[in-house]
């Protein structure tokens, strides 16, 4: 039985429910049917759907949330566009590979870190995603009003969003002082 719709939720309620009013969306994909269909779930959120290159190409302040679904490495110079597309009190998700990676995930951690002030992974099911946000802290700042009022969602609610953000001792020592929190 397929789990998908454990990391369409968790890629998507946990900025929707982080960020306090979420306007404008990009959403960076090859497959963006489920995740799509969770954004769906919120109104008044207006949703841009594209490739990476949508990135490069997006006006400077001109999202609140960026979700990144996508398996392709990001350069250094993605990472600078996406500081510039990303509202001052905007954020972005990204799918990252596995924690047990730890040189890539450094990586990533890192050039965020570059960038956002907040920048954290977390857990959604099997897969991991990383937070990064420019205001928003994803455990205090969670609109908990927002994240019980959706209807029909099958993993997500205020308390998955809250312990996916739970790391063990082990990958928190590994990633002391990269992960900003």
């Amino acid at each position: 039985m397929s789990k998908k719709f454990i990391y369409n939720e968790m890629m998507t309620h946990i900025p929707m429910c982080s960020h306090k009013a979420p306007k404008r969306l990009l959403l960076v994909s090859d497959k963006p049917e489920g995740i799509e269909a969770e954004l769906n779930r919120h109104s008044g959120v207006e949703i841009t759907t594209g490739g990476l290159d949508s990135i490069g190409n997006a006006d400077e302040n001109s999202f609140d949330i960026v979700l990144i679904d996508s398996k392709a490495e990001l350069s250094t110079a993605t990472y600078a566009h996406l500081n510039r597309i990303v509202k001052e009190d905007g954020l972005v998700s990204a799918r990252n590979g596995s924690l047990q990676e730890e040189e890539a995930t450094t990586a990533q951690l890192n050039a965020l870190g570059q960038y956002f002030k907040i920048v954290m992974p977390y857990r959604a099911g099997h897969s991991t995603m990383i937070l990064a946000s420019k205001e928003y802290h994803p455990t205090a700042d969670v609109i908990l009003q927002r994240s019980d009022l959706i209807d029909g969602l099958e993993y997500y609610n205020c308390d998955i969003h809250i312990a996916s953000f739970v790391m063990p001792n082990y990958i928190r020592s590994t990633y002391k002082g990269i992960i900003k929190n």
